[in-house]
């Protein structure tokens, strides 16, 4: 997520739960959210899976929807729908559909359709006007949701008719193959709540709390009791609308007693760096950290989904707290709707009991639900994947942050081997990214450099693992983020105002999506991504073993191999795959790649064999050396940020 221009650090996520007063699945030495000790054996069981549930590697395409499909490049800092376009559900065209597609997609991440809170005037359609006061930017954040039995109604050609024009693009998208998710948001929802469109029998977000009380377990806020909500002073002369006259823009939201705001603050007035559009759920946890809810027994990150679900459905109606039934109501909503997934914001915010509850619930009426879930604390994966019944997790703290470092020449390629071993029991789960809507832009002085900068880091993060890989709408073309949308702050594609995405909109090329008005460096990348995210399906031994053998050529001290180069092994008994990578941005790099004994042993190979480049074409040949006692040689010539993905030919 990200609800403040500031980057999210996981420094900065760890001061929000102490802010919180604990009001998540914290842990001390021990990774489990019920202080049990996990079974590693079984995780990789669990890993393993997880791995198996799909035919190939899912490849997640995240699109920003309201940004997709605009043609406006007018790019006006603040400036408003109409003088800056926004993008529609109906751009996601058949064609558009196809070309997402050829990138190898197999799930599309709608980011921000949940109605939001958005400066624009849609009170002929009975929405009220939101308060500038409460909203950040002008479109709105999509991580601080209105009405989650709605979408945005920017989004649709016919706002009033909205959720239908969002039930044919979940068709569409269906019929070109591919599967849909969108985002959930369980710590928090806009501090102006009010769905318009829930179904008989549900009620809003704290219709029926106990205004009196600063928790109560079936409230679904905290509350400031005996105070009114004060808007946070400005800070670094922030104005809302860029001080643009608007009637409501008064420093005043009327909020009588004030909720606790999203991130945990109890403040009555938050501070204006805090996610004062939000506010916090209640999951049952009380101010003093304690829960009021049923635990997990000890040893049920052994079980599967449907037997937490059996747990679940044992314990009395009494023992659940509203809250968790509203977030089971909303998301199998969406399911009956044709939604196949959801990720999820800042999980680790929430208990993980809740996340057994609820994702169990979603696996027992759709067993291949992808569940994608944001949590940045590496001492509570465990828990949330095998507790919390999560699909996948980010990368982010380990693999994108080292790959991130060593492009920047701040880390050497021999602690990627450190990061992936750290999660060898749950690397199946572990999805992989390089740009997200939260994260900056490749190509930008703050990351890369060149957007062809990470393309050694995009072989990696792809092919080391069984886990998914994440491509965010853009970065195939090499887009910077350079605008100064508003809000929100260039090298990072603004989510909160109306804006242009320049590289894209030259691929798409007025909806024929053909690269017409792409630069030829453009349409290389877009080709090195197409080639490389494809590998996904085609390439069997993605779905099998991993072997690291960067720690095997620094043992030998092997001549030319460096601290900015890295190899790897993936293999099954179909396939057999030796990748190579070459960061350097300047040198090119020479060596001899050793392959120890058992890897040859494991691929039954007793004589010299051919290998092809699957990116290339080109051939290598793998030496036997029996001087060494049945290890393999590879003779390897790499230019700067060249890879090679190497396959035993038959």
């Amino acid at each position: 997520m990200n609800l403040t221009p500031l980057p999210l650090t996981l420094s900065r996520v760890s001061t929000l739960l102490i802010l919180s007063g604990c009001l998540t699945a914290c842990s001390g030495d021990k990774p489990s959210a019920t202080g049990s000790i996990i079974d590693t054996t079984s995780a990789q069981n669990q890993s393993a899976d997880i791995a198996a549930q799909l035919p190939h590697k899912a490849v997640v395409y995240q699109v920003f929807t309201r940004l997709y499909g605009n043609t406006n490049t007018t790019n006006k800092p603040w400036g408003t729908l109409d003088e800056n376009g926004v993008g529609k559900f109906s751009d996601f065209t058949d064609v558009a559909l196809q070309d997402i597609k050829s990138l190898g997609t197999t799930h599309v991440w709608y980011t921000g359709v949940p109605h939001h809170g958005v400066i624009n005037d849609y009170t002929a359609i009975g929405i009220a006007n939101d308060d500038p006061d409460v909203v950040k930017g002008r479109a709105g954040s999509p991580y601080a949701v209105k009405d989650y039995y709605n979408v945005n109604p920017d989004l649709a050609d016919d706002p009033a008719n909205r959720l239908a024009e969002f039930e044919s693009l979940i068709a569409r998208t269906h019929q070109q193959g591919m599967k849909v998710i969108i985002d959930i948001v369980p710590n928090h929802v806009a501090r102006n709540y009010q769905s318009l469109s829930s179904p008989a029998g549900v009620e809003d977000f704290g219709a029926q709390d106990d205004k009196t009380q600063t928790y109560s377990k079936n409230n679904n806020f905290y509350y400031v009791v005996g105070e009114n909500f004060q808007v946070p002073d400005p800070a670094n002369g922030y104005q809302p609308l860029n001080g643009e006259v608007n009637p409501l823009s008064d420093r005043l939201f009327k909020e009588s007693p004030a909720k606790w705001t999203g991130n945990g603050s109890r403040l009555a007035k938050p501070d204006a760096n805090d996610w004062y559009e939000t506010v916090k759920i209640n999951y049952g946890i009380k101010p003093d950290g304690s829960h009021d809810f049923p635990a997990l027994p000890n040893d049920f990150d052994t079980k599967s989904a449907a037997e937490h679900y059996l747990f679940w459905q044992s314990q009395p109606n009494k023992d659940i707290p509203d809250s968790w039934r509203q977030f089971e109501h909303i998301t199998q909503y969406w399911l009956d709707k044709g939604v196949d997934g959801f990720r999820y914001d800042m999980a680790e915010m929430v208990p993980v009991e809740f996340w057994s509850y609820l994702n169990s619930h979603i696996k027992h009426t759709k067993p291949d639900a992808f569940l994608l879930a944001e949590v940045y604390n590496p001492s509570l994966y465990r828990a949330y994947i095998q507790q919390g019944k999560m699909d996948y997790l980010y990368d982010k703290v380990d693999l994108y942050d080292t790959l991130k470092n060593i492009i920047q020449d701040k880390a050497s390629t021999a602690q990627i081997a450190i990061d992936q071993a750290k999660v060898a029991d749950i690397e199946a789960h572990m999805l992989h990214f390089l740009e997200n809507h939260d994260e900056q832009r490749i190509n930008t002085t703050d990351f890369a450099g060149s957007a062809e900068a990470a393309l050694p880091a995009m072989v990696v993060s792809t092919l080391i693992s069984r886990s998914p890989t994440l491509l965010y709408f853009g970065q195939d073309v090499g887009e910077q983020g350079a605008e100064h949308a508003g809000f929100g702050q260039p090298t990072r594609t603004s989510i909160f105002d109306y804006i242009g995405v320049p590289a894209h909109q030259r691929w798409m090329n007025n909806g024929k999506f053909d690269g017409g008005q792409s630069t030829a460096q453009e349409k290389a990348l877009r080709h090195y991504y197409q080639r490389l995210l494809n590998l996904s399906h085609t390439a069997t031994a993605l779905k099998g073993e991993y072997q690291e053998l960067d720690t095997y050529q620094r043992k030998l001290n092997v001549v030319g191999y460096d601290d900015k180069v890295f190899a790897f092994s993936r293999y099954n008994q179909q396939q057999q795959l030796i990748i190579a990578s070459n960061f350097s941005q300047h040198e090119a790099k020479q060596f001899s790649l050793e392959l120890p004994k058992n890897l040859m042993q494991k691929w039954n190979i007793h004589t010299h064999v051919k290998l092809t480049d699957l990116l290339s074409g080109s051939t290598y040949q793998l030496k036997l050396t029996p001087q060494k006692q049945g290890n393999a040689t590879i003779n390897i010539s790499l230019q700067p940020l060249e890879s090679v993905i190497l396959s035993v030919s038959p």
